[in-house]
């Protein structure tokens, strides 16, 4: 343990930026890097419960602290994040705010669909551009990407979540290449379900979780030895069901686990043509 988090200072420090670090895999990966003594930039829209995070690192840890209360939906969220590190000897950003949403994608709120992409990919390519161009500059430094087990094939009733995560696991696989031999190592983390947040946002349910620390701490063991890593018991075990399956396969079987998720919603929602309808039996 001693050896990973002298790693993590040394390659990744001494400053992290975390998106998404109020709640969840976020809050959990801000725990982690300032034990391991790197200091951290939290970044969420929730600017109250980040500054209590702040006090709370800096008394347990004696990291510096800088919190950003921005909402990564807007570009002015975007660039205020920017601005915040621009003085910084920043080596490692971990990129994960995001959220997600279920229940059939036609008749859902298109507003809100299209603020996710804009959160789960907008942001993470216009972040990473210009943190990218300043780790390859100094020679050394991490990028991790929040994927998905729901990554890898289409998720019906969660579908657009789905592609905003694919967008995020291509992403990575093609800069993990493109970056090669820069110094700059980076790394998809492709959890299944995790007990935070997210769940309750997205209006899931789920039965099974790993915690946030057990992906967090996955996450940083994995960074500099491999493209995606998959923290977790049940991640692995939901990887390994899926693994001998072809895509349509894969899809099917993501149908029935996301039935099972959603079971407790009305479907469609209230203004719909089909809004007296109820949810469809699993396939």
């Amino acid at each position: 343990m001693m050896i990973i988090m002298q790693r993590l200072r040394e390659h990744y420090g001494p400053w992290a930026l975390i998106t998404g670090a109020s709640d969840g895999i976020g809050r959990a990966f801000a725990h982690e890097l300032a034990a391991a003594g790197v200091h951290v930039v939290l970044v969420a829209r929730r600017g109250d419960v980040l500054e209590a995070l702040a006090r709370e690192l800096r008394t347990a840890h004696g990291v510096e602290v800088r919190v950003v209360a921005a909402d990564l939906a807007q570009a002015d969220g975007v660039a205020r994040t920017v601005e915040a590190i621009a003085d910084l000897d920043l080596g490692l950003f971990v990129a994960a705010a995001g959220y997600g949403t279920s229940g059939d994608f036609i008749g859902a709120d298109l507003a809100v669909e299209l603020a996710m992409i804009d959160v789960n990919c907008r942001a993470v390519a216009a972040l990473t551009q210009p943190i990218g161009r300043k780790l390859v500059e100094r020679g050394r430094g991490g990028l991790v990407f929040m994927s998905s087990l729901v990554a890898f094939q289409g998720a019906p009733r969660a579908a657009n979540y789905a592609a905003t995560k694919a967008y995020i696991q291509t992403l990575a696989e093609g800069l993990a290449i493109e970056l090669r031999g820069t110094g700059v190592d980076v790394l998809a983390v492709a959890p299944g379900p995790v007990q935070s947040g997210f769940a309750s946002r997205a209006d899931m349910k789920m039965s099974v979780t790993d915690s946030p620390a057990t992906v967090a701490r996955g996450a940083l063991h994995a960074l500099g030895h491999r493209t995606t890593t998959r923290p977790g018991r049940w991640s692995k075990l939901l990887a390994w069901s899926l693994a001998t399956l072809p895509r349509w396969g894969r899809v099917q079987v993501m149908s029935k686990v996301m039935h099972g998720m959603t079971r407790h919603q009305q479907l469609p929602r209230e203004g719909h043509p089909w809004a007296t309808h109820t949810l469809p039996p699993a396939p």
